[in-house]
């Protein structure tokens, strides 16, 4: 058989079973050329700053309001049950692959080079869409305090172009808007600004703001403990009203839209290739922003709604409104220098790890080769994070990019199950693997084949996760409202058509396959 006919042969019947080699990992995680700066406390605050952000400042009270009611409570919980399962898996996974690409790279060599693209196709609606979200957050509250200040923008700066309208039968209609996001695509732009700067540089600014919001946050809790009304947690978990409305399908229903709030402490792996001792310090970032994080949400959670009627959350700002209720005009304004503050870290983080991706998606060979070019003087993927920047500036200014929240968590929940298989399939492909730090409570044979307990609860949760989601989907497209549907099914096709013009096309582990079995059929 000839090389090329070889090559062929392998890039049209190979390709689900092509999969890299701990060893490819490791040879790649020593010739990455990043520049490696980035301590436990760095990534630890990377972490923190990814994940506290629009979730606790935005949905918690959306979640109380229609969902939860005080058992909102519960449903982080949950939703932080199912995070921590899976930080463990990444823990494990990154002390022994120290490279950037986070679950992208786990799936390759795992389940293959399909599975990770579709886990990178995920990751993008994470990391890179989701972006966009938090940056009209940003915008709202940005505008907001400058009123305070006595700046009163038009609304021409800071709302997006196209805008969506309830219609009949609950259908969503896609109207022209009054002008665009100015503010929050300007915002986008100058964090894009900073990381080709370099990522020891907004590790620093990213440090400086999560100490910030942090303190906001605790300062909100030790003021709002006095103010504090019991009543308003009676009953704890409302009878439920139908469907998903309160009761215990309420707690999983709201656990799915808080865990928008946890998005992003994964970013941490993201870092791995930047870490100065990943297989120690990676571990400990993730595990720790994500406790401290949790800790943090129920906080606030139980003084939120034990401040407020849940029933009166279902607002933009539920923390102002909590504030309001407090009389502590002080407190109003410190809360929304904190919601600006958190909000631009996240956007930091979440940009930070969609270009990561993105650059190790291109070295190998499934994106463009601009995406993983670095800059002479930055060591940074520049060409890569200035074309990330420019979309997401462009997504904020023109895209109502709120009603693709559910579709973002969706997209989270499959990548985080992804992730927790992959440790499951690791130590059973390699049953002499010693991870530097494996995860914990041991695990089960049947029939020789090792389940982990942590994974395998991880999957469990991710699931849960998950099922409210697509029912609410399924729900909507019944009732006439066929938008998230759309949005899920345009998102996958443009995956599939993005894989099969390019990376099908250009894999380097495939070409590198083809050329090994062509050697070896050379004759001798």
């Amino acid at each position: 058989m000839t090389g090329p006919t070889r090559e062929l042969q392998a890039r049209s019947t190979g390709r689900i079973g092509l999969r890299k080699t701990l060893a490819q990992v490791e040879a790649e995680s020593a010739s990455h050329g990043l520049k490696r700066s980035l301590g436990a406390l760095n990534l630890t605050m990377l972490g923190i700053g990814s994940t506290i952000g629009a979730g606790i400042y935005v949905m918690t009270g959306a979640a109380a309001a229609d969902y939860a009611g005080p058992a909102i409570l519960l449903s982080f919980l949950v939703a932080g049950l199912a995070c921590i399962f899976t930080a463990l898996s990444y823990g494990e996974l990154a002390s022994t692959m120290p490279v950037s690409g986070s679950a992208y790279t786990y799936a390759y060599t795992s389940m293959g080079e399909i599975a990770a693209w579709i886990t990178g196709w995920l990751l993008l609606l994470e990391y890179g869409i989701s972006c966009a979200g938090v940056a009209s957050g940003f915008s709202g509250y940005a505008t907001s305090l400058l009123g305070d200040f006595g700046v009163h923008l038009s609304p021409w700066w800071s709302t997006p172009f196209l805008q969506t309208l309830p219609g009949p039968h609950g259908s969503m209609d896609l109207v022209v808007g009054q002008g665009f996001n100015l503010v929050g695509a300007s915002a986008s732009l100058i964090v894009t600004v900073l990381l080709v700067i370099g990522v020891t540089e907004s590790a620093t600014v990213n440090s400086i703001i999560v100490v910030l919001k942090v303190s906001v946050l605790l300062v909100f809790v030790a003021v709002g403990i006095g103010a504090v009304h019991p009543q308003n947690w009676t009953p704890f978990i409302p009878p439920n009203e139908g469907a998903f409305r309160y009761g215990i399908p309420g707690i999983f229903r709201a656990a799915s839209v808080i865990f928008f709030a946890y998005v992003g402490f994964e970013a941490v792996s993201t870092a791995a290739a930047e870490a100065r001792n990943p297989k120690r310090d990676v571990p400990i970032g993730i595990i720790v922003s994500l406790l401290i994080c949790t800790v943090v949400y129920l906080c606030v959670a139980a003084v939120l709604t034990g401040v407020v009627p849940f029933r009166s959350l279902g607002v933009a700002d539920p923390l102002a409104v909590a504030v309001d209720a407090m009389h502590q005009h002080w407190l109003g304004l410190f809360v929304k220098i904190g919601a600006v503050t958190g909000l631009c870290s996240v956007m930091l983080v979440l940009q930070y790890g969609q270009t990561r991706i993105f650059y190790t998606m291109a070295r190998d060979g499934l994106l463009p080769r601009m995406f993983c070019v670095l800059h002479p003087r930055f060591r940074t993927p520049w060409i890569n994070t200035i074309l990330l920047g420019f979309c997401v500036s462009a997504a904020t200014a023109l895209l109502p990019i709120d009603i693709i929240s559910d579709l973002v968590s969706l997209g989270t929940t499959t990548a985080f199950g992804i992730v927790c298989f992959t440790v499951i399939w690791r130590r059973n492909a390699d049953p002499g693997l010693r991870p530097p730090f494996p995860v914990p409570f041991g695990g089960i044979r049947i029939r020789g084949f090792w389940i982990g307990t942590t994974p395998a609860l991880g999957i469990v949760f991710c699931v849960i996760m998950g099922v409210p989601l697509i029912a609410d989907i399924i729900s909507a497209l019944l009732n006439h409202n066929p938008v998230p549907a759309l949005l899920l099914g345009g998102y996958i096709v443009v995956g599939i058509a993005c894989y099969a013009g390019y990376g099908y096309r250009h894999s380097r582990l495939a070409a590198e396959t083809a050329a090994s079995h062509a050697l070896k059929d050379q004759p001798r």
